[in-house]
């Protein structure tokens, strides 16, 4: 036996391809081999940017005396879980049921049948040999016992994964949760709750809509002061653009290093977002800056997007992007490195580690010029420092948070280019990830994997595609997105009107994964709730908006509960509770043109938008609406009632402004 990662599509399993531990990847040949040898299965489970999977590698999983316990008496599985989220969430809900908390790595010992006996996360070298001997000496002597106890906890989590009680979403409970949040709420450095401390992107774009919305001061006071501070803050590169995955102090001051594409895709959506509500200067900029890091970092050749960039550079974390005031004084010179320091705090002292400091930009510079050309001679100057790793494989989940961001941030900022890489991204996408009619997770260098799309896959994609129809008018993105949501409700239904993880035909595990909580990402739930909303606002079809509706239900006790973590979920009520508001503009020239850019810049939610010639095939939206007059028109129409075509952007901003405060639409019979 040996090693077995080589072929492996995972730049994660890529990484332990050369370990003298014998990985196999997931599968039934794995398994089988555990029941030939009757041997436990070590699960492990981590992804390429994560700090302490590096660390137990190095101390651990390269070590030849560790390896030669592994390969003698167990069978070893190795996973990426940004390629198979299925099994990273049925086995971390193992972890946190036996340890009270998870993370990554993910340690977990399983029956040769893959049920969980025994689960943790990081283990130092040495409590991981004993750990190894103890199950080794269990399994030997008492493996009836061992079985019996895998047994027990799989069954106990499937009983504790039932179908959630729907709760209607009604207004009240968008207020109570506003309410939640003020009480979680850090006023004096902006955000929620205490170190570490996360981007609260979807969060935040449920503040602005409710704002839109209401016109409710405390959802706009929150959203500002956070996204002004992590704007400012060292999460945010300061030089290069971008966020960082997360800040382990309340201040924002220094950062987790690693770069996720979710986080950025999220993060460039809300502050364009933000833009279109206030104007700032400050939003446009990290608008701008966080699409050219998505563009100039993360694109792949073939057109898409990759996962990450590492944490650690040369095994230090935070070496690519920290400074000393010498530092700056040798790049910069003297005058000019002393005054950089000064604005961007780096201090002698350091706020980070032995010496050396994050970027911060916590008040704007007297000459915005004078520091663009400071800021471009630091990125030549750390461009020629060691650069962390990127894992680009490109999963289909993110790529749709990514083509959704670009779509719509470059037709609010008149950005062209964006939106040509978003159908590039799409293209990619379609044309790779869909096998035989199914989209799959993820493809690196052009060669798809395996492993089945799940949820979420379905959702952001689908909401990315449907960014794209609005942001070009082109009907094949509708078509797209259309058969895929269509899917998605057949495979992925629950009886409560939600959605589980993974599809009806996919691998089954010991229980069959269903969260409606939105995390670092949209969940799977709510990604497709807010897709089908979309879909039925462009469409027409009330049965699409009745299908997010429900799904929106099943998620909206948690959201109501914590709100914190229910962030999509909320933002998709919100687009509900405005909505649907449809405004399609037929004719071009210089007034279609200012109809359509009247349209971009209006903050209401649940507002969709499309923009071509009367009839265009394929697009409802336009059918029998005509030109007036001969001249550009808008149709406006609110919650599938129009009002009578308007020509003027004056008009248009009234049409679009006069909405009600909302009302949820009613429960089906």
């Amino acid at each position: 036996m040996s090693n077995r990662l080589s072929a492996a599509t995972s730049p994660y399993l890529l990484q332990h391809r050369d370990n003298p531990v014998h990985w196999q990847e997931w599968g039934d040949a794995a398994f089988a081999e555990a029941r030939e040898r009757n041997v436990p299965v070590l699960l492990s489970v981590g992804y390429a940017a994560c700090h302490w999977c590096h660390v137990m590698a190095h101390e651990s999983f390269e070590d030849e005396h560790v390896a030669q316990a592994l390969n003698d008496r167990f069978v070893s599985v190795k996973v990426d879980r940004e390629e198979r989220p299925d099994i990273d969430a049925v086995y971390m809900s193992a972890v946190t049921a036996l340890t009270g908390q998870g993370g990554w790595p993910m340690t977990v010992f399983l029956t040769p049948d893959r049920q969980p006996f025994f689960a943790g996360t990081y283990f130092p070298r040495e409590h991981f040999l004993r750990i190894i001997d103890a199950i080794d000496e269990a399994w030997r002597t008492r493996e009836d016992e061992v079985r019996a106890s895998g047994l027990h906890i799989a069954g106990a989590l499937r009983e504790a994964v039932g179908s959630p009680q729907p709760y209607a979403a009604e207004l009240a409970e968008l207020d109570r949760a506003v309410i939640m949040l003020s009480g979680q709420f850090d006023s004096a450095a902006g955000g929620f709750g205490t170190a570490p401390k996360f981007p609260p992107s979807m969060v935040l774009e449920f503040l602005l809509r409710h704002h839109a919305r209401t016109g409710d001061d405390a959802s706009l006071a929150m959203a500002n002061r956070t996204l002004e501070a992590m704007a400012r803050s060292g999460m945010y590169d300061q030089v290069g653009g971008g966020f960082a995955r997360y800040s382990v102090d309340a201040s924002w001051v220094v950062p987790h290093f690693e770069k996720m594409l979710y986080d950025n895709a999220l993060l460039l959506r809300v502050y364009a977002h933000w833009w279109r509500l206030n104007g700032r200067p400050l939003a446009e900029k990290v608008a701008r800056e966080t699409a050219t890091f998505l563009l100039d970092a993360l694109r792949t050749a073939e057109g898409g997007f990759a996962s990450s960039l590492d944490a650690d550079t040369n095994g230090v974390e935070g070496l690519t992007y920290v400074w000393t005031p010498g530092e700056l004084i040798e790049v910069l010179g003297e005058d000019d490195g002393v005054r950089a320091a000064r604005l961007l705090s780096v201090t002698a002292g350091g706020t980070f580690e032995h010496g050396t400091s994050t970027l911060q930009l916590l008040s704007d510079p007297d000459d915005r010029t004078w520091f663009d050309d400071v800021r471009g001679r630091l990125a030549g100057a750390r461009a020629e420092r060691p650069q962390p790793a990127r894992d680009d494989k490109v999963v289909t989940s993110w790529n749709g948070l990514a083509i959704a961001a670009l779509a719509e941030a470059g037709a609010i900022l008149d950005e062209p280019e964006w939106v040509t890489a978003a159908a590039s991204c799409a293209d990619l996408v379609l044309d790779v990830h869909v096998v035989d009619g199914h989209l799959r997770r993820a493809s690196r260098d052009g060669r798809v994997g395996e492993a089945a799309g799940v949820a979420d896959d379905h959702g952001n994609f689908a909401e990315g595609l449907l960014a794209l129809h609005q942001a070009t008018g082109e009907a094949r993105w509708l078509f797209a997105a259309k058969r895929l949501l269509a899917q998605a409700r057949d495979r992925f239904a629950a009886e409560d009107g939600g959605f589980h993880d993974t599809a009806s035909d996919a691998e089954q595990l010991f229980l069959r994964p269903r969260s409606g909580a939105d995390n670092a990402e949209p969940s799977g739930q709510s990604a497709l709730a807010g897709a089908l909303v979309t879909l039925g606002a462009l469409t027409g079809s009330s049965d699409d908006v009745e299908a997010g509706r429900r799904a929106v239900e099943a998620g909206m006790a948690l959201a109501v509960r914590e709100p914190r973590f229910g962030g999509w979920t909320l933002t998709v009520a919100e687009a509900l509770a405005a909505g649907p508001l449809q405004v399609a503009i037929v004719g071009d020239g210089v007034s279609g043109e200012a109809l359509a850019r009247t349209t971009r810049l209006s903050s209401s939610p649940g507002l969709v938008l499309v923009h071509g010639e009367p009839d265009t095939p394929g697009i409802p939206l336009l059918a029998d609406r005509p030109l007036v007059e001969g001249n550009p028109a808008a149709y406006v129409c609110r919650g599938f009632v129009c009002d009578r075509p308007v020509t003027t952007t004056e008009e248009l901003s009234q049409a679009i402004s006069g909405r009600a405060r909302g009302t949820m639409p009613a429960h089906s019979t």
